[in-house]
C-alpha cells in the first residue's frame, strides 16, 4: 500500500464535512460544530518529535501529521482522540503485558504471535483520550514500504488487540466506522452515503446477472460503511457459497414477500438445536420482535424440526422445485439438481432484497443437494429476468455402480457392514408391504446415517424377540429398473440364523439381496462374510455366502457371479469386495445413489427380521453395546 497517492487533505476534509453526532448523541449535543482535527504540524515539529523518539515515523502517519496535528476519532467505545506530534510517546508496557503474551507462545509460535508479544515494549502510543483503550504503532511490525502496524487494545474487553497494517488503514477503518455508527440518523446523507448506496444497487443487478464475484467487493465495502441492504444481499452470496454456515436475515421477516424464503432459513439453527442459550423462546421472541407473527414463527419452526417443511415458491420455478423434490425424495439427487439448474433462470425475486433462492437451503430434501460448488453455480446463473452467460454445468456427484461402498467416506466405521434389497420393477413405496414389519410405513425423509442408530433395540421393543434382527432401511430408486432398501450401518453378524428376504421381496418380479459383513475384532476372530441371493416371483433362484475361505452355494449361479472367481484367497478383502460389486453392477445393473445415502435425506422403514427363530437345540446369545459415532 503506497501512501504517495493517498490524498490526506481530501480524506480528512470529507470526514470533517460529513461529521454529525451519532444517533445516541443527538439529543445531548445536537448539531454542535466539532473540529475533528486542526492545522497540520510543521516539518520542524515532526522532525523534532522524531529526534525525541529516536525513530523516523512511518510514511502514512507522517503525512497525516503534516495535514492535521491530531484527530477526533470518536469511536463508540475505545479511542476518542489522537494526539499531535508533541503528544506521542513510547508506550513502554506500563501494565506488564509482555510476560502475559510471551507465556502463551508455546514451542512453535506463529510469527504474528511473536510480533504481538513484543509489541507492548516497543510501541508508540498515539491516543490522548480514550475509554481504557490504546492506539499503538509498532515499529517492529513493518512492511516493505516502512509502514508500521497499528494495534488498538481495549483494556476493558479482555480481547486481543485489533491489528491494522498501517496508520492509514486504521484511519480508513475508523472513517467507515464513523459512517456505520450514524447510519440510523435520518439526516445522515452525503456524497459518500449516496455513492455507497449506488454501489449496493449496482451489486444487486450484477448478482442477478450471475456476476456475483464482481458484486461481492462492492457489497463488502458498502457493508463496512453500514449501508442498509448491503448486509442482507452480501449474506445471500456468502451463504450459497457455504450452505452449511449460518447467516442472518431476520430483519426481513416482517415483510410478507420474503417470509416463505427467509423464515425457514432463519429457523434452521434452532431446529438443529443450536440455540441452547435461551432456547426456542429466545429465538421466537427475537423473530416476533422483528415483526413476524408468533404463530407463523412457531409453525415454521415446528415444520423445520419434524422435517415436513416444503420450499414451495410460485410459478414455473415452483413447478421445477416440486419435480426436483420428487426425484430427490427417492435418491435421484443428480437428476433433481439438473431439474433445478435448468429452471434457475425462471426464478423470480419476490422483492428487491432477495437475489437468490436461498429458501432451497431450508428444504429437508433439496437443501442437502446444494453443495458449495452448486451454490456457486446458482449464483453464476442469470435469473429474475436478467441476462448474461450461463456457467458451465458441474459434474454429477453420484458415481455409477456400487464400488463407492468400499470408500472410507461411505462407511466411516471400519466395523460397519451394509445390506440391501433391490426389487426390480417396483415402486419404492411398495417395499414396506413386501419386506416390512407388520404395520410398517415409510417415514418422512430423514438422514439415513442416523435412522438405524436412533431406532430402539430388540430389548427396548415390546413384542420383539431378542433373536430378531429388524433393520431400519433407507428407501429409494437406484434406476428406472430397481427400487432399493438399504441399511448402511449394519453391525449385526451374518450368522447361521440368517434368512434372506429375497423371496418375500420378489413376489411381483426379481429381487436381489446383498449383505457385506466385515471382519471384526471379537472373540473367535469373526471372519469377513459376503452374501448374495437372487429370487423371482417368490422362489429363490440362486445364492451364495462366502465366509472366510468357506463358500456355500445354492442354485445355478451365473458364471459372472461365481463366488470362486470373485473371491480369491490370495486377494485382500477389499479387492474381493470391489470385484463382486463390479460384477453385480455389470451383470444385474445394480447401483446405489452415494450422495443420497451419505449426505441426503431418504424415507425409511423397519423390515421384518433378517434372522429366523432358533430351532430346538440351537443356542442363541444376545449382547448390546453402546457405540458412539462422530
Amino acid at each position: 500500500m503506497s501512501s504517495e497517492s493517498f490524498n490526506w487533505p481530501d480524506f480528512l476534509g470529507r470526514w470533517q464535512e460529513e461529521w454529525v453526532p451519532r444517533a445516541d448523541e443527538g439529543k445531548v449535543r445536537g448539531q454542535i460544530a466539532v473540529s475533528l482535527g486542526g492545522s497540520g504540524a510543521r516539518e520542524e515539529a515532526i522532525t523534532a518529535a522524531e529526534e525525541r523518539l529516536g525513530r523516523r515515523l512511518p510514511p502514512s502517519y507522517r503525512k497525516f501529521l503534516a495535514v492535521s496535528d491530531g484527530w477526533h476519532v470518536d469511536q463508540t467505545a475505545g479511542v476518542y482522540q489522537l494526539g499531535g506530534a508533541a503528544d506521542i510517546d513510547w508506550f513502554q508496557d506500563p501494565y506488564d503485558m509482555t510476560p502475559l503474551y510471551e507465556q502463551n507462545l508455546g514451542d512453535n509460535p506463529r510469527e504474528e504471535d511473536v510480533l504481538l508479544a513484543g509489541m507492548w515494549r516497543r510501541a508508540l502510543r498515539l491516543e490522548t483520550d480514550s475509554d481504557m483503550s490504546y492506539a499503538l504503532l509498532d515499529p517492529g511490525d513493518s512492511d516493505q514500504v516502512g509502514e508500521w502496524a497499528l494495534y488498538v487494545y481495549k483494556g476493558w474487553s479482555g480481547e486481543f488487540p485489533d491489528r491494522y497494517p498501517s496508520f492509514r488503514a486504521y484511519m480508513e477503518a475508523m472513517y467507515r466506522g464513523f459512517h456505520a455508527d450514524r447510519v440510523e440518523r435520518p439526516d445522515f446523507e452525503n456524497a459518500t452515503t449516496r455513492a455507497q448506496d449506488a454501489r449496493v444497487e449496482e451489486a444487486r443487478l450484477l448478482a442477478l446477472r450471475g456476476q456475483y464475484e464482481e458484486a461481492l467487493p462492492l457489497l463488502e465495502e458498502a457493508r463496512s460503511f453500514g449501508r442498509p441492504q448491503s448486509a442482507v444481499l452480501l449474506n445471500q452470496l456468502r451463504h450459497l457459497q457455504a450452505p452449511r454456515s449460518s447467516h442472518g436475515y431476520a430483519n426481513l421477516v416482517a415483510d410478507p414477500r420474503y417470509v416463505p424464503e427467509i423464515l425457514p432459513v432463519e429457523a434452521m439453527g434452532p431446529a438443529r438445536g443450536e440455540w441452547r442459550l435461551g432456547g426456542d423462546d429466545h429465538w421466537l421472541g427475537m423473530m416476533t420482535a422483528r415483526g413476524a407473527t408468533r404463530k407463523t414463527v412457531e409453525d415454521v419452526l415446528s415444520a423445520m424440526r419434524d422435517g415436513t417443511h416444503r420450499y414451495a415458491p410460485p410459478g414455473p420455478w415452483g413447478r421445477a422445485v416440486a419435480e426436483a423434490r420428487e426425484l430427490a425424495h427417492w435418491g435421484e439427487t443428480d437428476a433433481a439438481w439438473r431439474a433445478l439448474r435448468d429452471a434457475l433462470p425462471l426464478w423470480e425475486a419476490p422483492g428487491p432484497l432477495l437475489i437468490a433462492p436461498i429458501g432451497l437451503l431450508a428444504d429437508p430434501v433439496l437443501g442437502p443437494l446444494i453443495t458449495p460448488e452448486r451454490g456457486r453455480e446458482i449464483l453464476a446463473t442469470p435469473r429474475a429476468g436478467e441476462t448474461g452467460p450461463a456457467p458451465e454445468p458441474g459434474p454429477d456427484l453420484d458415481p455409477p455402480g456400487l464400488a463407492w461402498l468400499t470408500e472410507p467416506a461411505a462407511n466411516r466405521q471400519p466395523h460397519d457392514g451394509y445390506r440391501c434389497v433391490w426389487v426390480e420393477g417396483a415402486d419404492p413405496d411398495r417395499l414396506p408391504a413386501l419386506i416390512g414389519e407388520e404395520g410398517a410405513e415409510l417415514s418422512a425423509p430423514t438422514d439415513p446415517r442416523m435412522a438405524s442408530l436412533r431406532a430402539p433395540k430388540p430389548h427396548e421393543r415390546e413384542g420383539v424377540e431378542l433373536w430378531e434382527d429388524r433393520a431400519v432401511v433407507a428407501v429409494g430408486r437406484a434406476s428406472e429398473a430397481w427400487a432399493f432398501a438399504f441399511d448402511g450401518h449394519s453391525d449385526h453378524h451374518l450368522n447361521r440364523l440368517f434368512q434372506s428376504p429375497a423371496s418375500a421381496a420378489s413376489l411381483s418380479g426379481r429381487a436381489v439381496v446383498v449383505w457385506r459383513d466385515p471382519r471384526r475384532s471379537s472373540p473367535g476372530d469373526h471372519p469377513a462374510a459376503f452374501h448374495l441371493s437372487v429370487a423371482e416371483r417368490g422362489e429363490e433362484l440362486y445364492a451364495f455366502t462366502v465366509r472366510g475361505s468357506t463358500i456355500q452355494r445354492f442354485g445355478a449361479i451365473p458364471e459372472a457371479l461365481d463366488p470362486a472367481r470373485l473371491f480369491r484367497p490370495e486377494d485382500s478383502e477389499k479387492d474381493c469386495e470391489l470385484r463382486v460389486l463390479d460384477a453385480l453392477h455389470s451383470e444385474l445393473g445394480l447401483s446405489l445413489p452415494r450422495f443420497a445415502l451419505t449426505q441426503g435425506r431418504l424415507p425409511t422403514f423397519t423390515t421384518r427380521s433378517w434372522t429366523r427363530a432358533p430351532r430346538t437345540g440351537e443356542g442363541f446369545a444376545y449382547a448390546y453395546f453402546v457405540r458412539h459415532r462422530p
